[in-house]
């Protein structure tokens, strides 16, 4: 698939100059900061060295008084507390957070996990009777609720109190809750709105803590959980995230708790520096995978348990479950590939929507992401579940697929999520004209250029740029995500020295050593994952795009280049 490459303005000359002098970097490295929003010496000391003194006040985040007045009056009263939340890794690690974190001091509580089949999203109504039945008289719902208007007046009806701790966007009408923390809710003051669900769980959990002379020093090792929680749900790493991202990843790096260290070993990266996108491709889908296959449930159990036996064999569970969904999810996407494949008209549209009765609830949302790969256009895959349909949507970069559903909302039962992903609940009867009412709303909305996949590229660089002290302070500019992506450079003009080739079980990926002039100082290793197809081109001057990387091979540390693209030169680079 082609791609189109967008080069980032250059920014003012001077300000790039004026910044790189203060801070004593070269201009590449000023331009790169500037770029993301920093422009003084105090803004990049801030950038550089986050410090967990520098986060905010979690009292400026409405309804936190409430929320722990209501907690300390259940615990007065020994009250059973129930730490309800959903089964995604945001929601698991926010009930490990919660729950373990009161556990040190308070033992008259539990936590649940809606079953993602027979409950579906969010607060349930069967979620609530148990509560009910089991004599619950709080619940404490993370990353998930604020959207929930007749489930929580269920559960008033019940006698049974709701804390609501969320960071998705609200409905028109809010819950009756005892307590709503969610800074994107209306009249909260929060100066930082991008928080993951379990950053608005630590922002609970400091509260608490600052109010009963708990010190803070004490929350700090449960920054893993948050940092976890951060890449997983793909929320910026900036502001707060940044600095609650930066302390959760020493954590996980230096001393992770043991349900973690368990994942971690399973996903081979225990003798390597683990970073955000180790937690992405890693980590997060072990966690995910348990409640995919079996229950989110069992990977609460592992990430607070405490006993090292324990929690290895509750993690090969775990990593079985992963095994199990990547096979699943193969197999659907193979054949929805053969659905559009055989289909023209599916193939030229501008949306994907498809609906098999049989297909696995549990990864429709990976299997759409798959799609996009392959067709790039919002994709929604549908499967059927206890009488209806449901499934997960995906979007292109730029596209508001929120906003799109929210235009077909009255052929829809329910849908939650964000701009770039979300789940839905129809009826089977509504499943075509969903679909054809999807399909015009986003052909009405969406440009040509939000259907080609896009290459952001920070900066051009020459090979003889890039030296081990540049990289060094470009590792400093970690954790890399979302508002502060891994830099994107590129480099014209290069050649391989004649060592390209195919690697890989299907030889799908290429390895090469790369040169851009006659008498380079020394080649660099490059590679280029899922690129094969462009082998040919590799005899020849090139353009490529890349991320700089450091690669390790048998205890041998090298500077090595990771290829996002590759253009013969003569074709030159489409940027505006």
């Amino acid at each position: 698939m082609e791609k189109y490459w967008h080069i980032k303005p250059a920014g003012d000359t001077q300000e790039v100059k004026q910044l790189a002098e203060a801070i004593h970097v070269n201009e590449h490295m000023a331009r790169l900061l500037i770029q993301r929003g920093i422009h003084s010496y105090d803004e990049a000391k801030t950038f550089f060295r986050p410090a967990l003194e520098d986060i905010h006040d979690p009292f400026l985040m409405k309804d936190m008084n409430r929320a722990i007045d209501r907690i300390t009056t259940a615990i007065d009263k020994n009250e059973r507390i129930l730490v309800y939340g959903d089964y995604d890794v945001d929601g698991t690690t926010s009930v490990a957070l919660i729950y373990s974190f009161f556990r040190t001091f308070y033992n008259n509580m539990d936590f649940y996990i809606p079953d993602r089949y027979s409950e579906g999203y969010g607060i349930s109504y069967k979620g609530i009777d148990w509560a009910k039945e089991n004599n619950f008289s709080l619940v404490i719902a993370l990353d998930c609720g604020i959207k929930a208007v007749d489930k929580i007046s269920y559960a008033n009806k019940k006698k049974i109190d709701f804390i609501i701790c969320d960071h998705h966007l609200p409905g028109d009408i809010i819950p009756e809750a005892s307590a709503i923390l969610d800074p994107k809710q209306p009249q909260c003051e929060y100066p930082d709105k991008n928080l993951s669900g379990c950053g608005v769980g630590f922002k609970l959990m400091q509260g608490y803590a600052r109010i009963n002379n708990i010190p803070f020093e004490n929350l700090i090792p449960y920054l893993d959980l948050v940092a976890v929680s951060i890449a997983s749900d793909i929320v910026p790493i900036t502001g707060e995230n940044r600095i609650l991202a930066h302390y959760g990843m020493k954590q996980l790096n230096e001393n992770p708790r043991t349900g973690l260290k368990s994942i971690i070993r399973l996903a081979g990266i225990r003798d390597k520096e683990i970073e955000v996108e180790d937690i992405v491709f890693r980590i997060g889908p072990r966690i995910n995978a348990a409640g995919r296959i079996e229950s989110g449930r069992k990977a609460v159990e592992l990430l607070i348990e405490e006993d090292t036996s324990f929690a290895k064999t509750m993690g090969e569970k775990i990593d079985a479950y992963n095994i199990e969904r990547r096979k699943i999810d193969q197999e659907i996407t193979r054949e929805a590939m053969q659905i559009l494949s055989d289909d023209s008209f599916l193939t030229n549209r501008k949306t994907t929507v498809l609906y098999r009765e049989h297909w696995h609830k549990g990864v429709v949302g990976i299997v759409a992401s798959r799609l996009i790969e392959q067709y790039y256009r919002p994709t929604i895959i549908l499967t059927e579940s206890e009488g209806l349909v449901t499934g997960s949507a995906r979007s292109v970069d730029g596209f508001d697929l929120y906003q799109a559903l929210d235009a077909c909302s009255d052929l829809l039962e329910s849908f939650g999520g964000h701009m770039y992903a979300a789940g839905v609940t129809l009826k089977e009867e509504n499943v075509e004209p969903f679909r054809e009412k999807f399909e015009s709303v986003v052909d009405a909305s969406i440009t040509p250029e939000m259907l080609v996949p896009r290459i952001e590229i920070d900066d051009i660089l020459d090979l003889n740029e890039i030296s081990e002290s540049f990289f060094r302070v470009l590792r400093q500019m970690k954790p890399f995500g979302p508002g502060n992506m891994s830099p994107v450079f590129m480099t014209r003009h290069v050649r391989d020295i004649g060592t390209g080739r195919a690697v890989g079980n299907n030889g799908g990926h290429l390895k090469l050593d790369l040169v851009q002039d006659e008498n380079p100082v020394r080649p660099f290793p490059a590679i280029a994952f899922n690129q094969s197809h462009h082998l040919e081109k590799i005899g020849e001057l090139m353009d490529i795009c890349y991320t700089i990387e450091e690669n390790e091979f048998r205890g041998n540390v090298s500077i090595q280049l990771q290829i996002k693209d590759i253009k013969p030169t003569s074709t030159g680079c489409n940027s505006n």
